[in-house]
């Protein structure tokens, strides 16, 4: 009679579920790193380097900024300028730079998709730089104007769009040709 053997059992398989501590942190940190860089190519998709809308926000940021230690009457005269910049970036000189007055308020009112009131809330605008130094003016008002010129900058993605129609017409008009 020989000897009975026993059959060789190896150990369990390790599951691969529940997953170790360190493949959760990784996943984690895969899902992080892809959220942050979506955010940087909406960011740049949005503000390109070197874009007026950039430039324009900074701008009324330090304006904002600036605004609580300067007088009114200087915050007043910075944001008309630049209001007036940010125009003729978007639309160009022609027939803006002549506006002057309450046309440069309906213009603004007009062309702000945000609906913000310029022609009642942007008096301020056409008549504090050129007031005397003593005029009381709260500087709340201004910072709703710096804000409302913030929100105007944000939302003027006509430009983005114009561009892309200008390059479907150029590329439709270049394959018809062909």
């Amino acid at each position: 009679m020989g000897v009975q053997l026993k059959a060789i059992h190896g150990l369990d398989p390790i599951s691969w579920w529940p997953l170790a501590p360190g493949w959760w942190i990784s996943a984690l940190l895969i899902v992080l790193a892809i959220l942050i860089i979506v955010l940087f190519i909406r960011h740049l998709i949005n503000y390109p380097p070197g874009s007026w809308r950039k430039d324009a926000r900074e701008a009324l940021r330090q304006l904002r900024r600036a605004s609580w230690q300067q007088s009114p009457k200087e915050t007043a005269g910075e944001l008309s300028e630049l209001l007036r910049r940010i125009g003729m970036a978007r639309f160009g000189r022609r027939g803006l730079a002549s506006l002057t007055g309450r046309e440069w308020l309906e213009w603004l009112h007009h062309s702000d998709p945000n609906g913000f009131d310029w022609l009642g809330r942007g008096k301020i605008l056409l008549s504090l730089p050129y007031a005397p130094e003593e005029r009381a003016v709260d500087q709340g008002d201004l910072d709703v104007l710096i804000t409302a010129a913030l929100r105007l900058v944000g939302s003027s993605k006509e430009d983005v769009s114009r561009r892309r129609q200008k390059f479907r017409i150029r590329r439709f008009r270049v394959s018809r040709d062909v």
